[in-house]
């Protein structure tokens, strides 16, 4: 099919994920027919720098040759097998891997295919374990406000995003939000708060879920280690285990190879995903301590009567150990540093540049968000400027008048700059220039 013949059959029988359809614009999505390294090319063979890593995914970039030989050789062996009273290689090899790499404790590993599964695995373990324990108080959990874990029901409702959840209030069961910050500053008054609402429901609470370091889907909203460091570890010493959601911050994006090596804290679980399979296949897992596993042994009603149909599969297992070997066998996590350097660098003229335009500038690692001020007129400035930066051959993507910055860790720091300039250019354009 011609890219206009595509474009029609998509806009008669695709449903497109966070997208209104009576807007014309969403009948104008770009068809991507391929990648290589950093970019993403579509059906006219145009080339565009993949600024996002495709949903922050692709830590290693597209069609990397370790890991599309990895897929291929599985091919060869077994491309899917239930878990469910089976087991295989490749799922036991990445289990041990990721135990021997992840934070102190975290020795068991429960497979399932997204950011959202993986933290609704966590909330009904922890609900359960306490039941188990006998503590049937804890029913309670408690979240960041602002926070985003994924749109599956659980998730949903320690999330914390009225646009994306409000709706569904009536299908929900009542979390307790703390207030973070919206970036590194003034953060002790917000501690003690989220320490006095501990205080208060502390015995009531079987877990606490955050997403360390970056609240990404918030846009991009940043705390310290400093405060989340007193609010987990209060919530810990009060009874209720501890969730670390590292689905969009793991695997490098926060400068470490997870967010919790910055905190310096061990959580009760930790959830993965996105970066996983440098975005080859969908496979989560929801990591937890011997000691939570140990509260599901005994008699049949202790089981964790919790799956999924392709949980563990077997090929994305092995795009996940490849992506694991790059990990370890290549320099990425030693140029994170200069990558960020690069990208704070090219970033930091940007509020002087365009006064009026651009509020702030926010950073953590290599995740960035450029926080822009729009005019009453202008309800879809983030949108706006996001599609003109398209149009120069940079994918981004807005989340309200944000625009995220989160490229594969591979990029080279001339696109990296790239990235920037195109957003530079954008503002200055007439089109963009406040009046």
């Amino acid at each position: 099919m011609t890219r206009d013949q595509l474009v029609k059959t998509d806009n008669r029988h695709v449903w497109h994920p966070f997208t209104q359809h009576a807007d014309p614009e969403a009948s104008e999505h770009l068809v991507i027919a391929g990648g290589e390294g950093c970019e993403l090319i579509d059906v006219d063979g145009r080339r565009y720098l993949d600024g996002v890593s495709s949903l922050w995914v692709s830590v290693f970039g597209h069609r990397h040759p370790v890991v599309d030989a990895a897929v291929r050789k599985q091919l060869d062996a077994l491309a899917h097998s239930t878990m469910l009273g089976l087991t295989h290689p490749i799922a036991i090899e990445l289990a041990e891997r990721l135990a021997a790499i992840t934070p102190e404790g975290l020795n068991r590993v429960f497979y399932s295919d997204s950011g959202s599964t993986a933290v609704e695995v966590a909330l009904k373990m922890a609900f359960q374990w306490h039941q188990q324990q006998g503590d049937t108080r804890r029913n309670r959990f408690v979240a960041l406000r602002d926070a985003y874990h994924g749109d599956t029901i659980g998730s949903v409702s320690v999330g914390g995003i009225d646009l994306f959840h409000a709706v569904y209030r009536p299908l929900l069961f009542d979390a307790v939000h703390v207030e973070a910050p919206l970036h590194r500053e003034d953060e002790a008054a917000l501690v003690q708060r989220a320490l006095d609402t501990l205080e208060e429901v502390g015995d009531q609470v079987a877990a606490i879920v955050v997403e360390p370091l970056v609240q990404g889907a918030a846009g991009m909203r940043m705390h310290s280690p400093d405060f989340l460091r007193p609010i987990v570890q209060r919530a810990r010493d009060l009874g209720a285990l501890v969730v670390f959601d590292e689905v969009a911050v793991g695997f490098g994006r926060t400068g470490t190879l997870f967010a919790a090596e910055q905190v310096g804290f061990a959580p009760d679980f930790l959830c993965l995903a996105k970066g996983l399979t440098n975005g080859y296949l969908p496979l989560a897992v929801t990591m937890a301590t011997d000691r939570v596993f140990e509260g599901f042994l005994g008699p049949a009603e202790h089981t964790f009567f919790h799956g999924h149909t392709y949980t563990g599969n077997p090929l994305a297992c092995a795009a996940a150990l490849a992506t694991l070997d790059l990990f370890r066998d290549t320099d990425v996590m030693a140029r994170l540093a200069g990558n960020a350097a690069v990208l704070r660098d090219a970033c930091a003229s940007l509020v002087a540049r365009h006064p009026g335009r651009v509020r702030e500038v926010r950073q953590t690692g290599t995740m960035v968000g450029i926080d822009l001020v729009a005019r009453p007129d202008e309800p879809r400035l983030g949108r706006e400027v996001v599609l003109a930066c398209r149009e120069r051959g940079v994918i981004l993507r807005n989340l309200g008048d944000v625009v995220v910055l989160m490229p594969p860790l591979v990029m080279p720091h001339d696109q990296l700059r790239a990235l920037v300039a195109a957003v530079d250019t954008v503002l200055a354009s007439p089109r963009f220039t406040p009046t």
